[in-house]
């Protein structure tokens, strides 16, 4: 089944009287820091019972409490959100979480260990098919048990690194903001733009030819340039894109490890934009003009 037929996750949600097992997790030890978010909040048990403790907290659920946040956050917390959507919306999940993330900030996703079997059931309330599926996250572990796990998640600068030491996006620079990261990509602003919003897409791993990635790393790219080309219109409102990748040195790679080049282009920004990418080798662009089409 595709995304759009899992129409049903939002009832999942659960009524309960007590705040939940993650989140009183988090507030015992002192983990929710600052201004605080529910990314996923459900019926929003939690924020009530927290905002009851002082802590500084709101929630958002599409369902349920569907104003999605405009400010970034200290802390994120996303519990069983995970759980109950299919691979592609988990992505779109740790993508929108990351990106409401402060820098330096903390967010903590929960996800079910106690599953039984994984796909569409029949709920036994509602009686709507609904989905489930174990997840498990390259995050770090902070918390198991035989009902849940607790990951904690930091942007990916926010880490130290001892292997590939000398390359600049294995160990990415504190002070580089990251637009929006998900469990194997990440997505910056190029420290050299050649347009207003130039950004690259960036694999974790590190791989110097884009050919010799994995299919699945190479799909996560092109569905994070899909999201961050949502962003990049909301703040910069370019008339076009250039977008595409450096293999080898011969092809202009500088850096070995792999990065999408994502160009915005705006109305005027070169005499002619016929041709596009073919300007890469000059005079090869205006093949219309040469072959008078």
């Amino acid at each position: 089944m595709t995304i759009k037929q899992n129409i049903y996750s939002h009832l999942t949600a659960k009524e309960r009287k007590h705040l939940s097992f993650p989140a009183k997790f988090l507030l015992d030890n002192d983990l929710l820091k600052g201004n605080v978010l529910d990314f996923g909040c459900g019926l929003g048990k939690d924020v009530e019972v927290l905002k009851s403790k002082n802590v500084n907290i709101i929630g958002y659920d599409p369902f349920y409490c569907p104003e999605y946040p405009t400010i970034q956050f200290d802390t994120i917390i996303c519990f069983y959100v995970l759980n109950v959507l299919q691979n592609e919306d988990q992505s779109m999940v740790i993508m929108n979480v990351s990106a409401l993330l402060k820098p330096g900030g903390c967010a903590y996703f929960a996800v079910r260990r106690d599953l039984q079997y994984e796909g569409f059931r029949l709920h036994k309330i509602h009686n709507k098919l609904t989905y489930q599926c174990n997840v498990t996250l390259n995050f770090q572990s902070i918390f198991k048990n035989e009902l849940c796990e607790i990951y904690q998640f930091k942007h990916f600068n926010q880490y130290c690194r001892d292997e590939n030491s000398g390359c600049p996006f294995c160990n990415l620079s504190i002070e580089r903001e990251i637009i929006i990261e998900s469990a194997t990509v990440y997505s910056i602003y190029d420290k050299y733009p050649v347009s207003p919003g130039h950004s690259l897409i960036i694999p974790k791993k590190h791989v110097a030819n884009y050919f010799d990635l994995s299919f699945r790393d190479q799909t996560a790219c092109i569905f994070m340039a899909n999201r961050l080309k949502k962003i990049i219109d909301e703040k910069y409102k370019p008339d076009g894109y250039n977008f595409g990748v450096n293999v080898n040195e011969f092809a202009g790679q500088t850096i070995q490890h792999v990065h999408w080049h994502f160009i915005p282009r705006y109305k005027n920004d070169v005499e002619s934009p016929i041709g596009g990418i073919r300007n890469i080798i000059p005079g090869k662009g205006n093949y219309l003009e040469k072959n008078n089409i």
